[in-house]
């Protein structure tokens, strides 16, 4: 009989005995791939930004050249006529219209989606599903199908080239949207803090006020802004329903392409200096944006 040895090798089945297998899948590889893809997808998307901001700061006659011509010289011309109101166009009544028709409208959405997601949400109504598929079966309708009769609803009212029934369509537009995301937020709220609440005679309002609010507030200052972008960018209706006075900046830049001249330039300056409040909004609630769309996803 042979001894055993102990400083003999260990067998095959005890060499490997503690030793994590191997992944064949990477997760740093899959990581990297994964970052690259996204930040070439953010590229491509970035492309006619910076094409649009770069023709900006040509003149009309490298702007209109083909193939474009990349490494012309770059001038302040087309910003200096904008804000002058040389080409003979004031910017300012439609920046100061648009501004206050995305303002009030998203402060007016706010204030009515918040209680109907907090019925919705922490305090559910019977039935609350079919009331969840009205608002959102009112996004179903095409614009352009209820066009005609706001048109007419305006005329007889005399509303026609008037902010402020740009303020109440723009409300009514973006009002389903906000309960919709607002339910999801607020379904986040602890209970026992609304349960402490009560006990201590705090009303609806003042629950509303210094209890949800301040614990959903990512959630608002997403849908704050996504109202924001989707009144400020709205164009149909302002089209229609606004002429002279109410026009909307939207409208503003449409009045830049003409028939006869050279107004690429032109255009890409109004379009640029019309995004930069969408983009300053952004940047501004950039961290409650990425909080309030994330709001939920993990458990």
């Amino acid at each position: 009989m042979t001894a055993l040895n102990p400083t003999s090798q260990p067998s095959a089945g005890r060499r490997f005995l503690g030793r994590k297998p191997k992944s064949r899948l990477d997760p740093t590889r899959n990581n990297t791939v994964a970052g690259l893809l996204a930040w070439t997808a953010a590229f491509i998307f970035a492309i006619p930004v910076l094409w649009m901001v770069l023709t900006s700061f040509h003149s009309e006659v490298d702007a209109a050249t083909n193939p474009p011509s990349i490494a012309a010289e770059l001038t302040l011309d087309s910003y200096r006529d904008f804000f002058s109101g040389a080409s003979g166009l004031n910017p300012w009544p439609p920046l100061i219209n648009s501004a206050t028709a995305s303002i009030t409208s998203t402060v007016l959405v706010l204030l009515l989606a918040i209680p109907a997601a907090y019925a919705l949400s922490i305090r559910p109504v019977k039935k609350w599903t079919d009331v969840m598929f009205f608002f959102l079966s009112t996004k179903m309708l095409p614009v352009v199908a209820a066009l005609l009769p706001l048109f007419l609803i305006a005329r007889n009212l005399g509303a026609l080239d008037n902010i402020w029934f740009l303020v109440l369509l723009y409300t009514s537009m973006n009002l389903p949207i906000a309960v919709w995301m607002m339910r999801s937020f607020l379904a986040e709220v602890p209970v026992e803090m609304l349960e402490a609440a009560q006990i201590d005679g705090a009303g609806l309002l003042l629950t509303l006020r210094k209890v949800v609010a301040p614990v959903a507030m990512p959630g608002i200052a997403a849908t704050a802004l996504i109202c924001f972008i989707f009144s400020w960018n709205e164009l149909l209706l302002a089209r229609v329903l606004t002429g002279v006075v109410a026009g909307t900046a939207p409208v503003f830049l449409t009045s830049f392409v003409s028939s006869q001249g050279l107004f690429l330039a032109k255009v890409c300056t109004a379009a640029v200096i019309i995004s930069l409040p969408v983009l300053l909004a952004g940047f501004a609630a950039q961290d409650k944006l990425v909080q309030g769309l994330s709001l939920g996803a993990v458990k």
